[in-house]
């Protein structure tokens, strides 16, 4: 394991600033908390090396990497028909097969909604859902009642980190005065840490342990135990200053890409209605070697980090600086939209071929939000399909990972045979590039073909 310090973390003391001692607290013994509590000093005999808080997209490969190398893993997650499936070899996460789950079983893993087990683990990681409230904001609701369940099981010299992407000042702010109403105190009598996830469900190149992990702790002793305890299970390391860096460093990659996708939106639409080839735009602009990344036009953003994590962000810049952080809700507002401009587009051509989109037939391919999973979180296929009901035309879809599909609880026809569907429906749209589909083909079976990402470029194929 390699690993990276990003900054410095000071004297072997902890930070100015630090919280006193709580009274009779490991904190007066020695300020370091791999002295004052050595671990297995107070571990049950039962004890487990991970408990995993969360058995979704980034809870359940990270109980799988570590059961891989030996470690004695217990999932937790409230939903009794993921523990039931888990425990009887059926995952339900696309990146984790039935296999995976047989093999994490073989080496002593358990899943479990009773959080009594939280007490037998050495470290404790909460991987639950950040989504938006109902005005847009940050909801932690997930976070806190995760947070509240440690705390009722915390014991000295465990190690607790979130991996839930939220916004700066979650883990200080939030997570570490619920943990100590435990009348524990972090960096004394245990260690609070964050590392933000970095799953990309689908990609096989970069997993779990070959990308870098980014991990701040509370306190230098915090972040020293985070360290080792990643290091068993990434290649590299990499140190934040503290918990606000690493909080911060995720919210900076996805807002990187959203707003970079919302530029090249933005410029998809002006390049239309300029009689500009974007595509080819960009292909002659990624030749240049420094400087100059690719990113591509598509119908909208998907998936549970790209639409979110901007808006805790900005949640975090209104709240705290009392002002608007404009260039992410300016990025928000073009990637929003860009599903109605899809349908726009989608009325246009079928009225340039002499048809009224009421009424006509439309097939919709690909409704994840990503090429070659299952997961559908945010894809911008529903808003389009939306919208399109609302216009009175006909819908169906295909999508080879998807069996069932509803939008605003109607279900939707799904074709079997997409080329003879192509060649009945009066317009096809793709909305996802799966490796299924054999676009040459569809090109020559559809009526009216629009590729809204840019992988058939011949005549007669409307591209985004």
């Amino acid at each position: 394991m390699q690993a990276e310090q990003t900054g410095p973390l000071g004297e072997a003391g902890e930070p100015p600033g630090e919280r006193p001692p709580l009274r009779g607290s490991a904190r007066g013994r020695n300020n370091r908390l791999a002295a004052s509590v050595p671990l297995g000093e107070t571990d049950p005999p039962d004890q487990v090396e991970l408990a995993v808080i969360g058995l979704g997209y980034v809870g359940l490969p990270l109980a799988r990497e570590a059961a891989s190398i030996g470690l004695r893993v217990l999932g937790l997650d409230r939903d009794p028909r993921v523990v039931e499936a888990l425990n009887t070899g059926h995952s339900h996460v696309d990146d984790v097969s039935d296999e995976d789950v047989r093999r994490m079983l073989t080496a002593g893993f358990l899943a479990s909604t009773d959080d009594a087990c939280l007490a037998r683990a050495q470290a404790i990681v909460i991987c639950v859902p950040t989504p938006l409230g109902k005005d847009g904001g940050p909801d932690l609701g997930a976070v806190t009642a995760a947070t509240r369940t440690v705390a009722r099981r915390l014991r000295p010299g465990q190690l607790v980190v979130l991996e839930s992407t939220t916004y700066p000042g979650t883990t200080e702010e939030v997570v570490r005065p619920l943990l100590e109403e435990s009348g524990l105190r972090a960096g004394a009598d245990f260690a609070l840490a964050f590392s933000p996830e970095r799953i990309d469900p689908g990609n096989t190149a970069h997993g779990l342990r070959t990308t870098p992990k980014v991990v701040g702790g509370c306190t230098p002793s915090c972040a020293a135990r985070a360290v080792a305890f990643y290091g068993k299970l990434v290649d590299t390391v990499v140190q934040a200053k503290g918990t606000r860096e690493a909080e911060m460093a995720k919210l900076l990659e996805n807002t990187y890409r959203h707003v970079n996708i919302a530029l090249v939106n933005e410029l998809a639409v002006i390049s239309h209605e300029l009689h500009v080839d974007l595509w080819d735009a960009i292909r002659c602009a990624g030749t240049k070697p420094f400087g100059f990344q690719a990113f591509r036009p598509s119908p909208g953003v998907g998936g549970h980090c790209i639409p979110i994590d901007p808006n805790y962000l900005s949640y975090k810049v209104r709240s705290s600086l009392g002002y608007e952080f404009r260039f992410v809700e300016l990025a928000q507002e073009i990637n929003r939209r860009m599903p109605e401009y899809v349908v726009r587009r989608a009325q246009d051509l079928l009225n340039h071929a002499g048809r009224p989109l009421h009424g006509s037939r439309v097939l919709l391919l690909g409704v994840t939000y990503k090429p070659d999973v299952a997961d559908q979180r945010e894809s911008p296929a529903l808003p389009v399909a939306r919208l399109l009901r609302e216009r009175e035309a006909e819908i169906s879809f295909h999508d080879p990972h998807v069996r069932l599909w509803s939008v605003d609880g109607v279900n939707i026809p799904r074709v079997t045979d997409v080329m003879a569907a192509a060649r009945e429906h009066d317009l096809t749209i793709l909305l996802q590039d799966h490796s299924a589909y054999d676009l040459p083909a569809l090109g020559d079976a559809a009526r009216l073909l629009f590729d809204t990402r840019g992988r058939i470029f011949r005549p007669g194929v409307e591209v985004l």
